[in-house]
């Protein structure tokens, strides 16, 4: 989900979300250092729920409600992706362009890339008259 009106910028590692942070404006406190250190270190999409238990479990001790207010804020200026599932919603870092798999029975949701073949973009750039700067893929199946 791309925020309205924010460019995305890649997000390579931690100092760069921190970076962009203070190139918003957004404070940098204890409660936002402590969930953007989780989701890079993570490899997994988490919900609030999740990154809460792992930040108690951690010491780090900070609300559930604290959670949930900076990940909206760091999703909506594009600092973190967040990825509506089922009802719930999915944060993660925002390294490199990436697409999903999304495995249905386990509930999981796995970064992949994808490279589109170059005559692919240019027939749908054809055929819509829309320049495509940037693309994600959404893979559903099954593990076997």
């Amino acid at each position: 989900m791309k925020p309205q009106g924010v460019e995305i910028k890649k997000m390579r590692s931690l100092k760069d979300a921190l970076n962009r942070c203070q190139e918003l404006g957004l404070r940098i406190s204890r409660q936002r250092r402590f969930i953007l250190e989780l989701l890079w270190e993570e490899k997994n999409h988490l919900c609030a729920k999740e990154i809460y238990e792992k930040l108690s479990q951690q010491g780090k001790h900070i609300g559930y409600t604290a959670v949930y207010q900076n990940l909206e804020i760091l999703s909506q200026n594009g600092i973190i992706e967040c990825v509506d599932r089922h009802g719930s919603r999915l944060y993660s870092n925002l390294g490199d362009e990436h697409s999903h798999l999304n495995i249905i029975d386990t509930d999981q949701i796995v970064d992949i890339q994808v490279e589109l073949p170059p005559d692919l973009i240019k027939n749908i750039e054809a055929k819509t008259g829309v320049k495509v700067a940037h693309y994600r893929i959404d893979f559903y199946g099954y593990k076997n």
